[in-house]
C-alpha cells in the first residue's frame, strides 16, 4: 500500500474553530481578554470545579502551583518518570528535588505503594499522571496524601474525558494541570489549565500568573512578581471552541480506537490494551504499543525507523526522565525505576487522531508487526 505521510497528531478542527479565532482578530484584544475568562468559566464547568486558570502551558502550570504551595529549594515532590509531554519538569524549575518513584506495569501510572516509599520529611506534594490517558489509582493517592499530609497534585496534561469511579480526571487532585498542545483531544496551539477548588490559592495562581495593565499601581498585587504567562485571547477562542463540542472529538477518537483494537487482536501474541478495573472509561492519548521482554531499546528504535520509512509517524512513548542529563546529574543512574525502565525501552507511541481511516489504521498495524519480524522477535507484542 503506497500512503502519504500518517502523522502521530492531526489536530480535528472545523471551519468554525477559525471562525472562532478570526472574531478575535477583529477585536481589540488579542492578549489575555474575555475570550480567556469565558474559557475559564466553562472549563470549570465541565469539571465541575470551582476554579480555572488559564495558562500558557501545562509546564508553566504545574511551576506555578508549586510556587504558589511555597514549594522549592530543600523540598522534595514525589513524581513518575513515565511519560510522553514530562510536565514534572517543573519540579526542577521550582528548585525543588524530583523524588520518582516507579509505576504499575499494566496501566503506566505512578503506583501507590512505591510511591509511599520514597516519602521522607521533606516531602511537600505527590504528582501523579492520568498516563497516556489512562486515570492514576486516585483512591489511593488521596488517602496516602491525606495520611502524609502532603499535597496531591493531578497531571492531567495527557488525559482529558477519561473516568475513574464514575468521575472525570481532573477532579482528584488539589489541583490539575492540563495541556493543550498536540497531540491531545482538545488542542490551541500552545496553553494550559489549572483547576481547583481553593479560593485562596485560585487567587494566589492568578497573581503569580499575570497582571492587568490597570493592575500596575496595585500596591497589593505588586507584591508578587507574577511570571507573565498568560493564555492569549487567540489561543483561548480556539480551545473554547473545541471545548464545546469536546464529547463529539472525543468520540471520533474511540473510533480509531476501535479500529486499533479490532486489527491489533487478530495478530497472535498481541494484547488488547489494558484498562484497570476501576477506571470507568479511556481516551487514549496516544496508541501505545509494548513490546514483549525478547525487545531491546535498539529493536524497538529499528521497529520505529521502519514505521517512519513506511511513512508512519511513530516514536519512542517515554525516556525516562531519571535517566535523562539533568537528573542524572542528581544522582539518579539505570536500574533505579525497574519497572519504568523496561517500559519506557519498549513502548511505541502510533497515531491516534480522527482522520485516519480504518484502512490506514490496518496498515499501521500490519507494518508493525512486519517490523517486529524484522528484528527477529516475531509476534511478541502486547498492549
Amino acid at each position: 500500500m503506497e500512503t502519504t505521510f500518517l502523522p502521530l497528531s492531526d489536530p480535528d478542527l472545523l471551519p468554525s474553530d477559525l471562525e472562532a479565532v478570526c472574531a478575535v482578530l477583529n477585536t481589540q484584544t488579542l492578549s489575555a481578554g474575555p475570550v480567556v475568562e469565558t474559557f475559564e468559566k466553562e472549563f470549570a464547568a465541565y469539571l465541575e470545579r470551582k476554579h480555572a486558570i488559564a495558562v500558557s502551558s501545562g509546564t508553566i502550570g504545574l511551576l506555578l502551583t508549586l510556587r504558589a504551595r511555597g514549594i522549592g529549594p530543600g523540598d522534595e515532590v514525589i513524581a513518575s518518570g513515565h511519560s510522553f509531554r514530562e510536565i514534572v519538569h517543573a519540579i526542577a524549575l521550582a528548585g525543588a528535588r524530583p523524588v520518582f518513584a516507579d509505576i504499575d506495569y499494566w496501566v503506566g501510572t505512578l503506583a501507590p505503594d512505591k510511591a509511599k516509599a520514597k516519602l521522607t520529611e521533606r516531602t511537600r506534594a505527590i504528582v501523579a499522571g492520568n498516563t497516556n490517558g489512562h486515570p492514576a489509582a486516585w483512591e489511593p493517592l488521596r488517602a496516602f496524601a491525606d495520611e502524609a499530609g502532603v499535597a496531591l497534585i493531578e497531571d492531567s496534561s495527557e488525559a482529558i474525558g477519561s473516568l475513574y469511579k464514575g468521575k472525570l480526571v481532573g477532579t482528584f487532585g488539589d489541583c490539575a494541570i492540563f495541556d493543550f498542545s498536540q497531540p491531545g483531544a482538545l488542542v490551541c496551539g500552545e496553553g494550559g489549565m489549572i483547576v481547583t477548588d481553593d479560593d485562596e490559592l485560585a487567587q494566589q495562581l492568578r497573581r503569580m500568573r499575570s497582571h492587568k495593565v490597570e493592575e500596575r499601581a496595585s500596591v497589593v498585587l505588586s507584591a508578587v512578581p507574577p511570571l507573565q504567562c498568560s493564555m492569549s485571547d487567540i489561543a483561548a477562542a480556539l480551545g473554547l471552541a473545541q471545548l464545546r463540542r469536546i464529547e463529539l472529538l472525543l468520540a471520533r477518537r474511540k473510533r480509531v480506537e476501535r479500529w486499533y483494537y479490532e486489527y491489533v487482536k487478530s495478530f497472535e501474541g498481541v494484547k488488547d490494551p489494558y484498562i484497570a478495573p476501576e477506571v470507568d472509561q479511556v481516551y487514549w492519548f496516544l496508541y501505545v504499543v509494548h513490546l514483549g521482554t525478547r525487545f531491546t531499546r535498539s529493536s524497538r528504535d529499528s521497529i520505529i525507523d521502519d514505521l517512519r520509512t513506511e511513512k508512519i509517524g511513530a516514536c519512542a512513548y517515554s525516556q525516562p526522565l531519571h535517566l535523562q542529563r539533568y537528573y542524572y546529574d542528581l544522582g539518579y543512574r539505570k536500574g533505579d525505576l525497574f519497572v519504568t525502565e523496561k517500559v519506557g525501552e519498549r513502548a511505541v507511541a502510533l497515531p491516534l487522531h480522527p482522520h485516519l481511516s480504518e484502512h490506514q489504521v490496518a496498515f499501521i498495524v500490519g507494518t508493525i508487526k512486519d517490523a517486529s519480524v524484522n528484528v527477529g522477535a516475531g509476534a511478541a507484542i502486547y498492549l
